[in-house]
């Protein structure tokens, strides 16, 4: 046993020995580790631009004329002489009447005219032939006066039998039903063989809708600048296109013109009812249909334009991340005005040459020292997902 004693002795120094080592080698193989870089940011340089300031209003189409065909005179519906939805021309037949009772009727008129102007050229006879007999005192000068007073009641006869005919005339030619204009003739509200009338409503409707009007209520804030815009290009409106937005974004391809302004501003909503005139050669706009109207109200001169994803919003109040010129982040207050697309247009708070970053602000805290690039945009990817 005493022997054992000092085996063990050295085994348990030899252990601390190599744990030791270990420890000591170790920490010598520690190195002291390098401080991370500067986060990096993306900046653009603050610079005075001219912005051009753009309204919306939700805007109805109509047509430039609307004409409501109604019959004029009653009658069986005989033919429909119109394919519904296509285009026609002022004068074109659309629907017809039977005929048959007007012509019946003008026929009546007319023969009565021509018994009544038999009767005016005998009583015309009649005053010829008494006047010589009157002045020789072969006949009384009250069969002169009965004869030319029988004259002058057959000659008013004829006029009544003219008026007559041309009523006759007017109604046979109103059961021939024409378009009054040029334009897009729409669904028939009667069948053939209804007894149409002036009192059973409109048959159908035609609108000139080439070009097409635009109704669009305008505020008096946004009313005032528009129209000083519209009093600088003499009022023609050809300095202030108008532009079309449909629901889905897209805009039309044509641009429009002011049309002219209604008398007076709505009492009750304060609005002012603009109406434009555009150009719908397609016919792809038609009345009734729903639009967003775009103008541009003014234009401010000389103010700073940033992205808004470099605008950060705070409780209210905005502010950006600015660089110094020795690399160190600033956090900068900052007053919004308009929003132009994606874009803010700064009142104050900013000016030309200030390097504002717009990529990795949430790296940016105030007073760090950062490592700043200038920000290149990345081409949008068009390609169809």
């Amino acid at each position: 046993m005493n022997n054992k004693q000092p085996l063990r002795l050295i085994r348990r120094l030899i252990w601390i020995f190599c744990f030791l080592s270990l420890i000591l080698s170790v920490d010598g193989c520690k190195k002291k580790a390098p401080p991370p870089p500067p986060p990096e940011v993306q900046f653009i340089t603050v610079s005075a631009t001219d912005v051009p300031i753009f309204e919306d209003w939700i805007g109805t189409l109509d047509g430039l004329v609307n004409a409501q065909i109604h019959a004029q005179v009653s009658g069986y519906l005989q033919t429909q002489n119109y394919t519904e939805g296509r285009e026609v021309k002022e004068g074109e037949l659309l629907f017809q009447i039977d005929p048959r009772p007007f012509q019946a009727a003008l026929d009546q008129v007319l023969a009565k005219l021509a018994q009544d102007q038999a009767q005016a050229d005998k009583t015309a006879q009649d005053v010829a032939r008494y006047t010589p007999l009157a002045k020789e005192q072969a006949i009384s000068e009250e069969e002169l006066d009965d004869a030319i007073q029988a004259n002058l009641a057959a000659v008013a006869q004829i006029k009544a039998d003219d008026a007559a005919v041309e009523a006759a005339q007017l109604n046979l030619g109103f059961t021939k039903i024409t378009s009054p204009v040029d334009g897009l003739v729409g669904i028939a509200t009667a069948q053939i063989g209804d007894l149409v009338g002036p009192s059973s409503g409109a048959l159908t409707a035609v609108s000139t809708i080439n070009p097409i009007k635009v109704y669009f209520q305008v505020g008096e804030q946004s009313y005032l600048p528009f129209w000083s815009r519209l009093v600088d290009s003499g009022n023609s409106g050809e300095d202030i296109p108008l532009q079309l937005v449909f629901y889905d974004g897209s805009v039309y391809s044509e641009n429009g013109k002011f049309l002219f302004a209604d008398r007076e501003v709505n009492p009750t909503t304060g609005t002012l009812q603009i109406v434009g005139l555009f150009p719908n050669n397609n016919l792809k706009l038609r009345p009734g249909q729903y639009v967003r109207v775009r103008a541009q109200t003014q234009t401010k001169t000389n103010v700073v334009l940033v992205p808004q994803r470099a605008v950060t919003e705070l409780q209210g109040t905005y502010q950006v991340t600015l660089v110094s010129a020795d690399n160190k982040i600033h956090i900068q207050p900052v007053k919004t005005a308009d929003q132009i697309g994606s874009n803010w247009i700064i009142e104050s708070g900013l000016k030309p040459g200030d390097r504002l970053v717009v990529e990795g602000t949430q790296k940016a805290k105030e007073g760090v020292v950062v490592n700043p690039t200038p920000y290149v945009e990345k081409p949008k990817d068009t390609s169809a997902k």
